[in-house]
């Protein structure tokens, strides 16, 4: 931002100031086919059986726990190399189609196949023991090529969806439509058919191999997901110009640093880093059998719950008008760590989580208090990040988001393969036993089981919460962002043009007057 254009600005009355930026904000980019991809691309991000994947290595493919976690090791020291260079990749990209575009449309049909290869797993080594040599080969170099694919897409997309609108009202309608109607489009259905298979051959009800239920859904998922993302991204646009010059590593790292928001997140995702957990299907599963009964009344109480959860969406604008996004980030997360926190005390009580018919209702009431902000959970959560994308424009004059996002995942993977690796073992600490026939465990398993799912990662993690205080964006401060940001956008484009007609040739027989 130019000294001059900050004298404007400071010059103008606040009145003045608040109806210009109200004008920039007010125009919407994204017309209606768009919208819709977007959110079937939303909805297509949770159409998948992801939440069983655990199962799958454990009791389908069955990799030992030990050597899942020296696997993990390698693969997350791969992660942390490969990142940086990916990440400067892709904030030097300069095309036609854009920034990030041509990753992701690139990428999708590879990376959607490679997906379905993983459930074949099972397949090319049959009834082999966890500890097979050749199958841990496999799945190591698996591990190594997806990941470094993934990582192409994982960061474009990242820094995608901030630009497809330089408008920050449009973009919290896109995320709070996109969060209010996935949930009814059924994204979670394949997880509740899945369930109901797991358990069907679990028992013995259907003669199915199991691994033949997984290649099926998981193949059958992610093509359905795919064709959506890649409609997503071949109608949808990036709106918010790029610098024309390509910034350096150097300032890519510096901006990461000097940018207080995304250090205050990155300081947060770090702390809440060290939070231990295990997936909460495993405490149903394996304390209470997981049978198809169980099953359908978690999916029927979830879609009780789930208008509600529709609900609190209309409580963004209000919220957002009131308090501060830093009071509602604080706000949302200690709300959501209390209902947690009621649900294990209730369990503990007498032993109570051992017991299917309390524990179903207690589910019920924390499925209700928790939707009563998972709107504002939802969409505080994704803006905040865009909003710490265009405070780096704002401060430095260009947008680093793949290598700004990398910065933020770089020592969260550096803890997340150590706390991934820390997960698998204490799997195996607390006496968790492979291939062992569902709700058979002992009783310590099945009480760290049901911790693992509440109270364990609510307190590991409880560190996270403090740099959220620290939120250094008022709404005084946003306004102003957003209308200087506007106003060095529009002169960017401006000098743009006048240098492409500067260069542009004469036309033939032209003659200077």
């Amino acid at each position: 931002m130019s000294q001059l254009t900050t004298d404007k600005l400071h010059a103008k009355t606040p009145k003045q100031l608040k109806a210009q930026a109200n004008v920039y904000r007010s125009f919407n980019y994204v017309g209606t086919k768009e919208t819709i991809a977007y959110l079937f691309n939303d909805w297509s991000n949770s159409f998948n059986i992801n939440n069983f994947s655990e199962r799958f290595i454990w009791d389908v493919v069955k990799i030992d726990f030990g050597i899942s976690a020296i696997v993990n090791i390698f693969t997350g020291a791969w992660d942390v190399i490969n990142d940086t260079v990916i990440a400067t990749l892709v904030d030097n990209t300069r095309t036609r189609l854009g920034k990030f575009r041509p990753y992701l449309i690139s990428f999708q049909i590879p990376l959607t196949l490679i997906g379905i290869l993983y459930w074949f797993i099972p397949f090319f080594f049959p009834n082999t023991s966890p500890t097979f040599v050749p199958k841990l080969i496999f799945f190591f170099a698996f591990n190594i090529i997806t990941e470094t694919a993934g990582t192409f897409t994982a960061v474009a997309k990242s820094g995608y969806m901030s630009t497809i609108t330089p408008n920050p009202n449009e973009r919290i309608k896109l995320i709070t439509l996109a969060e209010l109607l996935t949930g009814w489009m059924g994204e979670d259905m394949p997880g509740y058919i899945m369930g109901f298979l797991y358990d069907m051959v679990s028992t013995g009800r259907l003669q199915v191999p199991m691994r033949n239920i997984f290649v099926g859904m998981g193949g059958a998922t992610a093509i359905i997901s795919s064709a959506f993302t890649l409609w997503f991204f071949m109608i949808s646009r990036e709106r918010v110009p790029q610098s024309i010059e390509r910034p350096s590593v150097k300032e890519g790292l510096k901006a990461i640093f000097t940018n207080y928001p995304v250090l205050l997140m990155c300081l947060s995702d770090f702390l809440g880093g060290f939070g231990v957990g295990s997936n909460e299907r495993n405490y149903w599963i394996d304390v209470h059998g997981g049978n198809s009964m169980i099953n359908t009344i978690l999916a029927l109480v979830s879609g009780i719950s789930g208008p509600v959860g529709s609900i609190s969406y209309a409580f963004v604008a209000p919220l957002r008008k009131r308090f501060s996004s830093k009071a509602i980030w604080v706000g949302s997360d200690m709300y959501g760590d209390m209902v947690t926190l009621f649900f294990f005390l209730f369990g503990f009580r007498n032993k109570t989580y051992l017991k299917l018919k309390p524990m179903l209702v207690a589910y019920g009431i924390r499925e209700f208090l928790g939707k009563l902000l998972f709107g504002v959970n939802k969409v505080i959560n994704a803006d905040l990040w865009n909003e710490a994308m265009d405070y780096c424009e704002w401060k430095h004059g260009y947008r680093m988001e793949a290598t700004t996002g990398v910065a933020r995942g770089l020592v969260l993977k550096l803890q997340g393969v150590a706390m991934g690796t820390v997960r698998t073992l204490i799997m195996k600490k607390i006496g968790y036993v492979q291939g062992l026939k569902i709700g058979t465990q002992d009783e310590k398993t099945k009480f760290w089981l049901f911790a693992l799912c509440t109270v364990v990662p609510l307190v590991t993690s409880a560190l996270g919460i403090i740099p959220k205080f620290l939120w250094p964006i008022d709404k005084k401060t946003r306004e102003r962002m957003y209308y200087e940001l506007s106003e060095s956008r529009k002169r960017s484009i401006s000098d743009y043009m006048e240098t492409i007609e500067e260069d542009a040739p004469e036309p033939e027989g032209a003659t200077a007057e």
